[in-house]
């Protein structure tokens, strides 16, 4: 495709939401952009390929998360911490703001917060993360687990402030 037109409007249409994602999985506002840059270079190239099996969004949004995700793997270790799978919902202070949250996120180690930022914000399955991510199903529980755990902490911590 390359009609200009049609390229700007779909970049404009799309370019914050997916900025959003890379810079939360990146933490990283260099990476972001780059990896933004890389995601709408993919996406022109292989709009042809397009099948329609999910919404034009949602494609752009898996290309963007395994385009972050492979920007940050060398420099993450995503390791296992034997803390178990659990369900329990992190709950936060009234007083605290979005920003708050969202500074207590981008605090956690990169595969906590890859893996916590993938299931709980953008609602992949364990079993998808860890293809995206080539760890394994019980590391991406694990790392969730530990994410929330985390946030519990710092979350306790911001209302003792």
């Amino acid at each position: 495709m390359n009609n200009r037109k049609a390229q700007k409007m779909l970049y404009e249409r799309y370019c914050d939401a997916m900025y959003t994602i890379a810079y939360r999985i990146t933490n990283d506002i260099s990476l972001a952009g780059d990896v933004l840059q890389e995601v709408f270079i993919q996406v022109f190239s292989d709009l042809a390929q397009f099948r329609g099996e999910a919404s034009l969004g949602s494609w752009i949004k898996t290309i963007t998360v395994r385009t972050a995700v492979r920007k940050i793997r060398t420099e993450s270790t995503f390791s296992g911490n034997g803390l178990g799978d659990s369900d329990e919902p992190v709950i936060w202070p009234e007083a605290m703001t979005g920003s708050d949250l969202e500074k207590a996120i981008l605090s956690l180690p990169e595969g906590a917060r890859t893996v916590f930022l993938l299931v709980e914000v953008e609602g992949y399955k364990h079993r998808e993360v860890a293809e995206m991510l080539s760890i394994s199903e019980g590391t991406s529980k694990s790392q969730l687990n530990f994410a929330k755990r985390k946030l519990q902490t710092l979350l306790k911590d911001f209302t003792e402030r």
